[in-house]
């Protein structure tokens, strides 16, 4: 019944038609057998399109080839693995199929898969491993294949043939780059041994290759980079990164055409996001091969951008955004003070080579005027490294940033209104986890650029007539409510960004208050203030953004006093409630370690932050004694807050050498107010002995207002 397989295409065709027909209604196991044999020798040879393929499927199912790999019983005079052999054979065939492919029947046999790559294999047995490798791509390819993959352990399976080095090695290394790039979080969470056995033989070869494998393996290492755990905390990461550091100094040390230097640019910004500086040795050596992956970065963003041409930037995106991470690293390690790498010479001149760079950056991102270029992930890059120069260094190239002020604005608003997560620039997150899509959140990047900006006049200017204001008034309200989420993972970026907000808005209170009075977004952000302070002082965790909202509130109330919301409402006794505690608990008196005496200090809670918020504290009681004039409820919620009391006693308790002549100045502004303010404030003071220690501290101006009747 089973005639040779015919040599002529049609007569294949018809003898494949019928052997599925036997398969179909084969009498006993034989028969179907022998069918089977010359199914799968057709499939082997490629010769099944996928209309046959389907009708194998429908003639034997998974029911066939699931017998056949777990049957330990081959025909009479075959090899050992036959059964097992056809089974593969045929899953490879369905697998063709992407429907197939990700079937549960097709998930269940991922132990199997990996029973085979991790067999020894003898000759007759690379064509199941081949079989395998293509399941497994296919599997790969489906969206429930990579989780599945991942918890049934064919990465360490995977880790292990390529480490093997036998038939189908490559095939390994390339599905693992595949898991990896979709998955790498979740693979070096249950893979990682595996994994960094792979990274050390990898990063070995490209230690010893003399050839293009050198440059080969440029490509594939930053998949192998992982962001977590860090490399650096186990012996076996520190030589990968030992063996690393070698092969790219002697790489980019050499004269490289752009097809050899890219891909050594790129891994070089992997390892900078994956461990930092970490990984550069300290010493002559370690600061000059630093310094040449900034310079190298800085010329390459200059040859891209300086005369983009449309095609050349399209193709050098990857690279350029890789440059991006290389020359944000020199930017923080020409600001380190503490165990620099760079010598104060070195500084000097990358400061100057980064400013033609970014003034390259700055002249490419003013040539954006398509809507559509606004969604481009590099465009996204662009700003994002822009806005880490911005942080830092603002004096130079002021003519060009004012000139892009309006760009920055307008695109920081456009994706802010989108509010949609955008896509990963190339290479952003060189060693990227899932997950790791960039939000389109392009004011997180901008905001302390902003800060520094207005503090000065023309770019203060320009930012308020661009509508900035308004814009970052919706992004405090948007970050505030990312804060108070039950979700932990951004509450770091989302605290940094609040902060920063508030050094951005009491620049403007300070230096434009006019547009406070006549802006309504100043009485939205009040709202929010109001309402914000009393959630956050109970949270010790967050004592400097309380810090920053208790003094933006105080000296956005002063102008906006006579608002509806500040007249006494609920809400604005609960805001300046909180205030006053912030404000009047920062002292306490203890033990004076050079006398008997007790000396005021810095209250507990509020030592490890005070660095941070000194000023802001400062300028926060500054901002309360002005407000006591204006709110004429203020004074009695003070004293039921018993805060004259409080600080009478404190005064009146320490010795007056501890207490800085700041420090005097800052108490005897409040002090004063709640005198002149309230009959019932200044009886408090005096009796409390005000005059007494009023005289002591040389409160001139408390004494002659409690003296006065």
């Amino acid at each position: 019944r089973f005639p040779a397989m015919a040599s002529d295409s049609g007569d294949r065709h018809a003898t494949l038609k019928r052997c599925l027909g036997v398969l179909r209604d084969a009498r006993d196991d034989s028969e179907q057998f022998a069918a089977l044999l010359l199914v799968t020798k057709a499939v082997r040879a490629g010769e099944v399109d996928a209309k046959t393929r389907r009708q194998i499927f429908d003639a034997i199912g998974f029911t066939f080839p699931s017998r056949l790999l777990t049957s330990r019983q081959p025909p009479d005079g075959c090899p050992p693995h036959t059964f097992r052999a056809l089974g593969l054979t045929l899953l490879a065939c369905f697998c063709t199929d992407p429907q197939l492919a990700g079937h549960s029947q097709i998930l269940n046999k991922i132990p199997t898969f990996n029973d085979v790559l991790l067999s020894p294999c003898d000759p007759d047995g690379a064509s199941m491993l081949d079989d395998v490798y293509q399941c497994l791509s296919a599997v790969l390819a489906t969206a429930r294949g990579p989780r599945e993959l991942v918890v049934k352990g064919t990465v360490a399976a995977l880790c292990q043939a390529y480490l093997n080095g036998g038939h189908g090695s490559d095939r390994a290394l390339t599905l693992l780059v595949g898991l990896l790039a979709v998955a790498e979080a979740k693979c070096w969470r249950r893979s990682a041994p595996q994994l960094l056995a792979v990274l050390g033989k990898l990063s070995d070869d490209f230690l010893k290759a003399e050839d293009m494998t050198k440059f080969e393996l440029c490509e594939i290492l930053p998949h192998f980079i992982p962001l977590s755990p860090p490399l650096s905390e186990s012996s076996q990461g520190s030589e990968c990164l030992r063996s690393l550091y070698k092969g790219l100094a002697d790489v980019l040390g050499s004269r490289l055409g752009p097809s050899q230097r890219d891909p050594a640019l790129k891994l070089a910004a992997g390892l900078v996001q994956a461990c930092g500086t970490e990984w550069i040795p300290a010493g002559s050596a370690g600061s000059k091969f630093l310094a040449l992956l900034v310079n190298l970065a800085c010329v390459e963003v200059r040859l891209t951008l300086e005369e983009p041409d449309p095609v050349e930037v399209e193709g050098k995106k990857e690279v350029v955004t890789a440059c991006y991470v290389l020359m944000e690293m020199g930017i923080q390690e020409c600001l380190r003070e503490e165990k620099p790498l760079l010598e104060n010479v070195q500084k000097m001149q990358l400061m100057r080579i980064m400013e033609e760079a970014f003034g390259a950056v700055i002249f490419y991102l003013r040539q954006v005027v398509k809507e559509e270029e606004l969604q481009d992930p590099f465009i996204f890059a662009s700003v994002r490294v822009l806005g880490a120069w911005l942080a830092e260094e603002t004096s130079s190239l002021k003519q060009e940033i004012c000139e892009l002020l309006p760009f920055l604005v307008d695109y920081a608003r456009k994706l802010f209104k989108e509010g949609s997560p955008g896509v990963s620039p190339p290479q952003a997150e060189p060693g990227g986890t899932e997950g790791s899509a960039l939000p389109h959140d392009a004011l997180r990047f901008l905001l302390p650029g902003f800060c520094h900006l207005t503090a000065e006049d023309r770019p203060r200017d320009i930012l308020i007539s661009e509508g900035a204001p308004a814009l970052l008034c919706e992004y405090f309200l948007q970050q505030w409510e990312v804060l108070t989420a039950e979700s932990t993972a951004s509450l770091t970026s989302a605290e940094m960004s609040l902060q920063t907000l508030c050094g951005i808005f009491l620049n403007l209170v300070v230096t434009a208050p006019d547009l406070v009075r006549r802006d309504k977004t100043f009485s939205s952000l009040m709202d929010v203030l109001l309402k914000s302070l009393p959630l956050l002082l109970p949270q010790k965790q967050h004592l400097v953004l309380t810090a920053n909202v208790a003094t933006l509130g105080l000296m956005v109330a002063r102008i906006l006093a006579g608002s509806a919301a500040l007249r006494g409402t609920q809400s604005a006794k609960e805001f300046f409630g909180a205030a006053v505690r912030f404000l009047s608990q920062a002292h306490t008196a203890q033990a004076d370690p050079s006398g008997d005496g007790l000396a005021l200090a810095v209250s507990p809670a509020y030592v490890g932050s005070w660095g941070d918020i000194r000023e802001l504290w400062f300028l926060g009681m500054q901002a309360w004694a002005g407000c006591i004039p204006l709110f004429p409820w203020l004074p009695p919620a003070a004293l039921q807050a018993r805060c004259p009391q409080a600080l009478s006693q404190l005064l009146s308790r320490v010795a007056p050498a501890s207490v800085d002549f700041e420090l005097v100045a800052a108490f005897q502004a409040v002090l004063v107010e709640l005198a002149r303010a309230s009959e019932e404030c200044r009886d408090v003071i005096l009796s409390h002995h005000g005059v007494e220690w009023a005289n002591l501290y040389g409160m001139a101006a408390l004494e002659q207002c409690l003296a006065e009747q």
